[in-house]
Parts: C-alpha cells; structure tokens; sequence
C-alpha cells in the first residue's frame, strides 16, 4: 500500500512529467520541487530538476521526442 505522502510525491511528480513532455519545463521544475518538499530523497524529480535547468538554460529543438540526450559521460 502506498502511503499518503507517497501519493502526493507521485501526483506531483506525474504532473511535472507531463508538463515535461510538453516543454513547460519551468512549471515542470516547480512540480518536482514541491514534490521534494515532501519527500527530499525523490530520485527520480531530483533528476527531471536537473533535466527541466538544462533545458530551461538550452532548449531543445522544436522536433524534440522527449528524449534527454546526456551532455557529458
């Protein structure tokens, strides 16, 4: 069973993903912060954080499939 907390964490992060996916990427890192509010160890927003400021700094191009292309090894 998934806590409560776990619930937000996960609605949070799930909303940040879409708003990702469709290059809002500054109300995407807003949604995986909050959702580290909750819970500080999240991985997987600490990660799209990371991902949301790359893209924020150097959007991709306009034919962008969602994929994160690694910048350094």
């Amino acid at each position: 069973m998934v806590s409560e907390k776990m619930t937000k964490v996960l609605a949070l992060y799930n909303e940040g993903l879409s708003l990702y996916k469709n290059r809002k990427f500054v109300e995407a890192k807003a949604n995986f912060q909050k959702a580290l509010e909750i819970e500080p160890n999240d991985g997987p927003s600490l990660l799209y954080i990371e991902r949301c400021d790359d893209y924020i700094a150097d959007p991709p191009p306009e034919d962008w499939d969602g994929v994160y292309n690694m910048k350094t090894k």
